[in-house]
C-alpha cells in the first residue's frame, strides 16, 4: 500500500509553484501525494495552523526565503515561516529553496533553522529537485553545490563568526560606509566599530583598512 504524503508549497511565483508540483507528481515514487501552495506569508502560516491541528499534518514543506510579509504576524520572510513549522509541525521536514547565495544568509539559515533541505535557486535543475525530495525522505539533509561548497569554506576556516560579523563583512562588501553599517545590523557605530577590530585582530591584521579586511574575509571564504 503507498503511503500517503501531505505536502506544503510556499513561494510567491505561480509558474515556480508549478514547476515543482509537476517534478514531484510526475515522478515515479512509492508515494500517494496531495499538494498544498501558499503564496505568502499570512496564508502560509494558516496552512501550518490548520495542519497542526489536523489527523494528516503536513510531511514536508517547501519553502522559499523571500516573500510578500504578513500583515498580522511578526513574519517577513521564509526564514520565519520555517521556525514556525518546526513548532507546529515538528515531525514535517523542511527543504529552504532561494535565490540567496550570500555567505551570511546561508549561514544564517543553516544556524537558525538547520533545514531537512537546503537548494540554491541557481543550481536547480528538476533533476536536482526530485533527488533533493527523495534524499530529504529517505536521508536528510540534502545541500545543493552552492551551500556545500559554503559548508567546506566554513569547515576549513580557522574559525566561524557569528551573524552580525557576517553581516558587517557582507554590507561593507555591498559598499556600504562603516558609518551607515547600524542602518543594516542595529547595532550602534562603537559596537560595530570594536567588531571591525576584533575582526582584524581575528584574521591576523594589524594595520589596514575595510579593503584589508574583506580581502581576508575573502580569501578565507567568509564573503
Amino acid at each position: 500500500m503507498e503511503k500517503k504524503l501531505n505536502i506544503l508549497m510556499i513561494d510567491d511565483h505561480p509558474m515556480i509553484l508549478e514547476g515543482y508540483k509537476n517534478t514531484i507528481l510526475g515522478a515515479d515514487l512509492d508515494y500517494f501525494i496531495e499538494i498544498s501552495t501558499a503564496a505568502d506569508c499570512d496564508s502560509a502560516f494558516e496552512e501550518i495552523k490548520q495542519s497542526a491541528n489536523s489527523e494528516n499534518p503536513y510531511d514536508v514543506v517547501f519553502i522559499d526565503i523571500n516573500l510578500p510579509p504578513s500583515t498580522t504576524e511578526a513574519i517577513t520572510s521564509g526564514e520565519d515561516l520555517a521556525l514556525r513549522v518546526k513548532k507546529f509541525l515538528p515531525n514535517a521536514k523542511i527543504i529552504i529553496l532561494t535565490m540567496y547565495n550570500e555567505n551570511h544568509r546561508i549561514y544564517n539559515i543553516l544556524k537558525t533553522i538547520d533545514p531537512d533541505g537546503f537548494l540554491i535557486k541557481s543550481d536547480l535543475t528538476s533533476t536536482e529537485l526530485l533527488l533533493a525530495f527523495q534524499m530529504v525522505l529517505q536521508n536528510p539533509p540534502y545541500y545543493s553545490s552552492t551551500v556545500k561548497n559554503h559548508i567546506r569554506q566554513m569547515i576549513t576556516s580557522d574559525f566561524s563568526l557569528d551573524e552580525k560579523n557576517m553581516k558587517i563583512l557582507y554590507h561593507l562588501s555591498r559598499g556600504v560606509k562603516t558609518k551607515s553599517l547600524s542602518n543594516y545590523i542595529g547595532l550602534s557605530l562603537s559596537a560595530i566599530e570594536k567588531r571591525k577590530n576584533h575582526l582584524k585582530g581575528l584574521f591576523g591584521i594589524s594595520q589596514g583598512d575595510d579593503e584589508d579586511l574583506l580581502r581576508e574575509a575573502r580569501n578565507r571564504g567568509f564573503v
